[in-house]
């Protein structure tokens, strides 16, 4: 491990001193202006990705390094105009989930060996052709590779690797491809730019010369890990961002804001109280609550975090006043007692589904309240709700507006986390006549929170717990992480499509501009949060329980998702997870441990439900075969039970008989 270090500390600190040696010439030609793109990137400029050659060196950041993308690196839509590099370029590294994407035309990855989405376990074999070496710890990295199943031909298709769990905050990881072949068999050749750096040919480009020393370093550092020099067809590096660069602007806007709170509840108006027609209900309260603002304007939708525009100005977002958020409850009728007399509840926050709204806590308030004698409290997802639709139709056709996303998602974080304070406080809704008895007894017990997201708001919701100082348990209902592996995968970006392709007609244009959006987008979604969820928790938030609910087959968030942020979190899987013969890979739920026996107590679950929808397919697109489980299992028993007895007890049941959970038409 020493000498791996020394190898990448020389190297890295011997630019002032005279190049390394070469052993002949090459004639290289450079497409692109080298100031801005990648040489190894052929003609794609920005490729391949995520990639330190777009990286400075900056003394002011804990992995000493920002991105640094000039104005034209980044695709252009039909209208000529660059993605902004602006904000990404606050980044002290790249996404901690993110697909590394580069062109190999004409490649066969079945041929190669490299390992598929259905044996991941293969990725880390001695002579796997695609390797990820951590360069702080010489671990290799588990992942899957794939072609761009939805590319229009080999010019445009795209190799992704992905890794099986998210990488660490912070770490700077070597990617190395080697001894790929074609369909035929054939040896697929490395760029001339590579082959003058791995066969030490001059190239007469003071461009190319400049960055030898580096690569240098790492050819040194594959070699010590057993990766021939010559056997690589290509080669580069990477910074992942850092804990401090993903998490820092929600962290801060939490503090700041409880700060100024104090003990004390947020403002609040009851606005309206409806008794209620749904069964079990006894009314639904709707109302507004007050939160500092730290958006731009008045914080409505298209606005941004109030932190400045350029990159050197503070990335911390300063508060603009306040904001009046608003809240739906729904009381179950279990709440009052037969003479009238409190009983009081627990609560839950529930977080709602893609751009929809607070509004899908009625339904869920009238499947769960009264069976749990639970209030259930709801805000919208402002970012991503039905309110920002016309930000995503613009952010669609000029991803330089896609920032609007992700800024206001962190300000509904801190919505949410001002909503659990005042459904908590006896000074909160406690205190208003919607949440009492006849004779004044609230009908709250102002002890007992949890939270409840599903699809969208799972995605979302264990950001929201990993950030929260107010709840320690989290049922995510089929949520996923890191919107830039789902996107391909989902029936839900299909309408989104007709919007983005035309604006992005080139395909390899489409997917950089996803995973540089994820480099934002994780700032609001589960990506950049995941290493504090269950473990190593934030200071003041402290560590969760999460219990994870995967339905197999699921169009819109793809298991894949589910099962990556599963193993981030190191959640366990309640097993069997599925009937032998259901998955196509060669060891389902690799690199997930499973409960060693039920109930269990205390952990984070992976549970996984077959409700009969055929296997999904294993290339990047959704699943279309037979009917979305996606909604399935909200009214019914055997999955409320489990819900229910891990939120109210922290505690794993079984209510599958020991055999995997299913629910076969």
């Amino acid at each position: 491990m020493k000498r791996a270090l020394l190898v990448v500390v020389l190297a890295l600190t011997a630019v002032a001193c005279d190049p390394p040696p070469t052993e002949g010439t090459i004639d290289v030609t450079l497409p692109n202006d080298p100031a801005s793109c990648d040489p190894l990137g052929g003609e794609r400029c920005y490729l391949p990705f995520p990639n330190d050659y777009f990286t400075t060196y900056a003394a002011d950041t804990p992995t000493k390094t920002r991105v640094d993308f000039k104005a034209d690196t980044l695709p252009a839509n039909v209208g000529g105009t660059h993605i902004d590099p602006t904000e990404l370029n606050r980044n002290d590294g790249f996404s901690p989930g993110s697909a590394i994407a580069v062109l190999i035309p004409g490649v066969d990855l079945g041929a190669s060996g490299a390992a598929p989405i259905t044996d991941m376990a293969g990725s880390l074999d001695a002579e796997s052709p695609i390797v990820i070496i951590d360069a702080a710890t010489g671990e290799r990295r588990a992942h899957w590779a794939e072609l761009d199943a939805s590319a229009p031909d080999d010019a445009h298709r795209l190799l992704f690797v992905r890794p099986t769990e998210n990488l660490e905050e912070g770490h700077r990881y070597v990617v190395a491809l080697r001894n790929l072949v074609d369909g035929g068999g054939a040896a697929i050749a490395p760029t001339d730019v590579f082959r003058a750096y791995r066969d030490k040919l001059d190239t007469g480009v003071p461009e190319v010369e400049n960055r030898r020393w580096h690569m240098e370093g790492i050819f040194g550092m594959l070699d010590y890990y057993d990766v021939a020099r010559d056997d690589l067809v290509l080669a580069w590096d990477f910074t992942v961002a850092s804990e401090q660069s993903l998490s820092e602007r929600a962290l801060h806007m939490r503090d700041d804001a409880f700060a100024q709170l104090g003990d004390g509840a947020p403002a609040f108006q009851v606005t309206s109280v409806t008794p209620s027609t749904r069964s079990d209900l006894l009314r639904e309260v709707q109302g507004t609550y007050q939160v500092p603002n730290y958006l731009t304007g008045d914080g409505s939708t298209g606005q941004v975090l109030n932190n400045g525009n350029g990159r050197r100005s503070s990335p911390l977002p300063q508060r603009n006043g306040s904001l009046t958020a608003r809240f739906i409850c729904t009381v179950p009728a279990s709440a009052v007692n037969p003479d009238g007399t409190a009983n009081p509840t627990r609560a839950s926050l529930y977080g709602h589904g893609l751009m929809g709204s607070a509004r899908e806590v009625l339904g869920a308030g009238s499947r769960f309240s009264s069976v749990s004698n639970t209030t259930y409290c709801a805000t919208w997802w402002v970012g991503m709700s039905e309110e920002d639709i016309g930000s995503v139709i613009a952010a669609l056709q000029d991803m330089s507006a896609f920032r609007t996303l992700p800024d206001r998602l962190q300000q509904s974080l801190l919505n949410f986390q001002f909503l659990g304070r005042l459904v908590k406080h006896p000074d909160g809704l406690s205190s208003d006549p919607a949440f009492q008895a006849a004779d004044g007894t609230p009908l709250l017990d102002n002890e007992n929170l949890t939270f409840i997201g599903t699809s969208q708001g799972g995605i979302l919701g264990g950001a929201a717990t990993a950030l929260s100082t107010e709840w320690d348990r989290a049922f995510l209902g089929v949520p996923g992480t890191n919107y830039s592996t789902l996107l391909d995968r989902s029936v839900d970006f299909d309408v989104f499509a007709t919007l983005y392709d035309p604006a992005y007609p080139d395909r390899v244009d489409r997917q950089v501009g996803i995973l540089t959006a994820q480099m934002l987008w994780d700032r609001g979604e589960n990506n950049a949060y995941l290493h504090h969820l269950t473990s190593d928790g934030y200071p003041g938030s402290g560590e969760k329980q999460v219990l994870l609910f995967e339905a197999f087959g699921d169009h819109q968030v793809a298991n894949i998702s589910t099962e990556v942020m599963a193993r981030t979190i190191d959640a366990e899987l309640r097993a069997p997870g599925l009937a032998a013969g259901r998955s196509a890979d060669v060891e389902p739920f690799w690199d997930i441990d499973t409960v060693p026996a039920l109930p269990d107590s205390g952990g984070s679950y992976l549970v996984v439900w077959d409700f009969g929808t055929p296997t999904p397919p294993t290339g990047n697109v959704p699943n279309r075969a037979g009917d979305d489980p996606h909604g399935k299992g909200r009214d019914q028993l055997e999955v409320l039970t489990v819900a229910l007895s891990f939120l109210e007890q922290g505690t794993l049941v079984d209510t599958c008989a020991g055999g995997p959970c299913q629910t076969l038409p």
